[in-house]
């Protein structure tokens, strides 16, 4: 019996004892294959998931490596039905494979006859078989290699995918490494990639995913369709990908709402992609406009659920799932495993912290009382309208003033959901903002003002979480958020992570209404984060005001 900071109980929770002094260690092995669920102060409550075993197992992980972790940590033996449940759970990946045989037949295959009976009488999985040539394989429809795949992982036997991919039309890309060059983990996370063919890179904001993506198109060298959130992240893919890269404007399209061009290396939005006229999908064609050899998808945990369906028919090119975090608030992790691929390379943010790529960061929750008449209103308020009320309240106005004159001289960025408060929060602080109705170019042109200095207060909404580069900001006031949503709060607090030239702490802060569902909100919120080992200190908005 060891004095470590863990406790493993036999319905699969892990109990972590956040003071000990080898807490974060045990943290950075434990988040390899169990996600966290509850993060109060003291002990934080992981669990060891399906899912996770599997993720760990494609990403090299073995039974053995994640039982020694909670052997080596754990101040109580570990239950022997922990251990034992662990070991098949990750011994059903692999099981069963999917491959071509001499013909070029998609099958699927098993060593264990018993295991493929019993997925072939399947109701789901029965009618996407078309044969049984041989007792240990059944023949599967070309077009049903993704639905299998979401099938059979809804019955707890992942298939490991090995039927290969087409190579797509070549097209010579290069990597202009002219005095800078892929750090260690970037180049781990593209070989890792290349190793499985398909799957998921998971690395912190501001720690370089877009060079990852141009790294894998470096090594594949074939025409790239790359799936973006939005306008503003095409330009800076495409910005990027000239500078870091050998391909040229010729060679890059850009396929928006603004722009249809197809290239070889063509960007487009997930909005167009999922766009419709007259009930159909309108811009489907650009999925066969050329013979891609790679797909990436940037933000993969955004990924909308039509894209899904697409993805499915899109099994034997080659995808790479860019992100910082493969928490989906609608609970499609397995999709995201099925049909993009398992995780491949996962880089703890601490750890990236700690090698001096990406900023430090302090995160503040500052709680803020409700005046009397703000109290009666959100008490006889629907409960539809309690988080609205609370989040939009207007003490925070007041909190906002003071955090922006304590960080005076600082780029700042105030982050809402609700469009009305942020033309509130703008007027009263003399800032620009930016809105999902703000013209693209208007919007480059303020990120643009705000990295050069020129602007150092911006009000944006919720358009600001994701892909947009702005290195030199260095704090961020979420007034109001996405009700509990865990990647949300990663990836604003992701806008303050890319490396200070300074060397700067980046400070994040919550501003909270005291006793709200928005306070309940925020603890959820914070999940993803106190995974990677940031903790929140708990601020009284008086305080900031003394």
């Amino acid at each position: 019996m060891s004095d470590g900071p863990l406790i493993v109980q036999s319905d699969r929770t892990v109990l972590l004892e956040v003071a000990h002094p080898d807490a974060e260690t045990a943290r950075h092995e434990l988040a390899v294959f169990a996600e966290l669920e509850r993060a109060p102060e003291h002990i934080h409550t992981y669990r060891v998931t399906r899912l996770g075993l599997w993720n760990a197992r494609a990403a090299g992980h073995q039974a053995d490596d994640m039982l020694e972790t909670l052997e080596r940590w754990s101040r109580f033996p570990v239950p022997p039905s922990v251990s034992i449940d662990i070991r098949e759970t990750v011994g059903r990946y692999g099981r069963l494979l999917i491959e071509r045989d001499d013909e070029g037949t998609l099958v699927l295959r098993s060593t264990d006859q018993a295991v493929l009976a019993e997925v072939a009488k399947n109701k789901r999985i029965q009618p996407l078989l078309t044969g049984h040539p041989t007792p240990d394989s059944y023949t599967v429809d070309a077009w049903a290699r993704g639905h299998i795949k979401q099938e059979l992982l809804k019955i707890g036997w992942p298939a490991e995918d090995l039927a290969g991919y087409s190579p797509g039309t070549p097209h010579e890309i290069e990597l202009a490494e002219d005095g800078w060059h892929l750090r260690p983990y970037q180049r781990k996370a593209v070989d890792s990639f290349a190793d499985g063919g398909s799957g998921v890179v998971v690395l912190p904001c501001g720690a370089g995913k877009t060079l990852v993506g141009a790294a894998a198109m470096a090594d594949t060298k074939t025409t790239t369709l790359i799936l973006v959130t939005n306008t503003v992240s095409a330009r800076q893919w495409r910005d990027e990908l000239l500078r870091r890269t050998s391909l040229t404007p010729e060679e890059i399209g850009e396929y928006s709402g603004q722009v249809k061009e197809v290239k070889p290396v063509t960007i487009a939005t997930y909005q167009i992609l999922t766009a419709k006229r007259k009930g159909e999908y309108a811009h489907l064609a650009l999925l066969d406009a050329l013979d891609w050899g790679l797909i990436v998808y940037d933000e993969v945990h955004l990924l909308p659920a039509p894209v899904f369906k697409l993805t499915a028919e899109l099994q034997a090119r080659r995808r790479l799932g860019l992100t910082a975090t493969l928490v989906r608030e609608d609970g499609r992790e397995g999709d995201v495993f099925s049909l993009i691929g398992p995780k491949r390379f996962d880089a703890p943010w601490k750890e990236i912290e700690a090698q001096g790529f990406i900023s430090p960061a302090a995160c503040y929750e500052v709680r803020i009382d409700l005046p009397a008449s703000d109290r009666l209103e959100y008490a006889a308020a629907a409960d539809d309208e309690r988080y609205r009320l609370a989040a939009t309240a207007h003490a925070k106005i007041g909190v906002v003033r003071s955090l922006v004159e304590r960080h005076e001289g600082e780029r700042i960025l105030i982050i809402g959901q609700y469009l009305d408060q942020i033309d509130i929060l703008a007027d009263a602080l003399g800032a620009p903002k930016i809105t999902g109705a703000t013209p693209v170019d208007e919007r480059e042109e303020l990120f643009q003002a705000f990295r050069e200095g020129s602007l150092t207060v911006l009000v944006v909404s919720k358009v600001a979480n994701f892909s947009v580069d702005l290195p030199e900001a260095s704090v961020a006031i979420q007034v109001s958020g996405s009700f509990g949503s865990r990647q949300e709060e990663a990836q604003r607090l992701g806008r303050l992570l890319r490396p200070k030239t300074n060397g700067h702490t980046a400070s994040f802060y919550t501003l909270i209404a005291r006793d709200t569902v928005d306070q309940d909100f925020a603890q959820n919120r914070q999940r993803f984060l106190a995974e990677q080992g940031y903790a929140y200190t708990i601020l009284d908005a008086d305080q900031l005001a003394a």
